[in-house]
């Protein structure tokens, strides 16, 4: 926060740096390259953030905006619902007008910063009988009564970033916190997600690149057969792969930020970086533990810990599987990904 990483796509106004987006999958990069869970951080509040510069009213911005910058607030985003993973519409969470007040009812899963976090953008049914129109959004102050979390503790990977539940019961949230207006939340959902698609891109380039790093490093040291293990033509291959799979993935998202920084339509371009990001790591982090053969099954290098990180980046943020369908859609004409 004192470094200016959470405001790089936010307005000096409000607190940020308005670095861009370029800037932002850079330092997402940066990050992950050492510790994946540290790149959780940075979408919990730049997810947040952004979505109240793209959609909130001034008051809101003021309110909140400076503070998730500052991490001042710990912030998290409420989308994800047992029954209610990439199909969004799914979600059963209420948020009832009540006088002053919404009062919201349900619980979410999967959510990064659950237990931790002092402000969530919610995702709620303000009108239940109508999917996806009847969807709203609302900043929610996490210490109001009603609301508690509970911890996920058994997770593949991502260890060092907290992940939990949150239940709301009967929880009041003022009418002055609404996102837009009533029905606009699957926009706004929709935007904030293509946003932090690209900093999750940007963490998988992160991890790829330290497998990369690593595996050629132990390539240089470690000898079998009287020779560096490097010298092996399928050493060889493997890492002539990895080095051009985090290339291609890196200039995928530098594409995809350059048409935000530019303000122009880049949900396409932002699902391919994402997508092949996230295939790029996979590969990486295999490719890697191969080369480090026992030793990268230990704790004793950093490459199993890579490995178990990896895999999030084909599920969070919209799977490996759903990027695809919005890609291939667009290419058959189904359905513009660019409107």
């Amino acid at each position: 926060g004192e470094l200016g990483f959470f405001g790089c796509v936010v307005p000096e106004e409000y607190g940020g740096t308005n670095s861009g987006w370029i800037s932002l999958v850079i330092i997402t990069e940066e990050i992950s390259r050492i510790h994946s869970s540290m790149r959780v951080a940075i979408n919990m509040q730049v997810g947040p953030a952004r979505a109240l510069v793209d959609f909130g009213n001034e008051q809101q911005k003021k309110q909140f905006v400076p503070k998730i910058t500052s991490a001042e607030w710990l912030s998290c985003f409420a989308i994800t619902e047992p029954d209610a993973g990439s199909d969004v519409g799914a979600m059963r969470t209420t948020a009832i007008k009540d006088g002053d007040h919404y009062v919201l009812n349900g619980s979410k899963t999967w959510i990064s910063n659950a237990q931790v976090a002092d402000v969530a953008l919610v995702y709620a049914y303000t009108d239940p009988k109508t999917k996806y129109k009847g969807m709203s959004a609302l900043m929610v102050d996490l210490h109001s009564p009603g609301i508690s979390s509970r911890p996920i503790s058994e997770k593949l990977g991502a260890l060092a970033s907290p992940t939990g539940e949150l239940f709301f019961d009967n929880c009041r949230v003022p009418k002055e916190n609404l996102l837009g207006k009533e029905g606009d939340g699957f926009k706004i959902c929709m935007t904030e997600l293509n946003n932090t698609r690209l900093s999750c891109g940007a963490g998988a380039v992160g991890v790829a690149r330290a497998c990369r790093e690593a595996s050629v490093k132990y390539a240089n040291q470690r000898v079998q057969f009287g020779q560096k293990i490097g010298e092996f033509q399928m050493i060889q291959d493997s890492i002539a792969q990895m080095v051009v799979q985090e290339e291609a993935a890196r200039l995928l998202l530098y594409r995809a930020a350059s048409l935000k920084d530019k303000g122009q339509p880049n949900t396409l371009e932002t699902s391919m970086a994402k997508y092949y990001a996230g295939e790029a790591c996979a590969y990486s982090a295999d490719a890697a533990l191969k080369i480090y053969g026992a030793y990268g099954y230990s704790g004793e290098y950093p490459i199993e810990r890579y490995f178990r990180d990896s895999r999030s980046y084909q599920i969070v943020e919209g799977s490996a599987n759903i990027q695809k369908v919005i890609i291939a859609q667009d290419a058959l004409g189904y359905r513009k990904a660019n409107r």
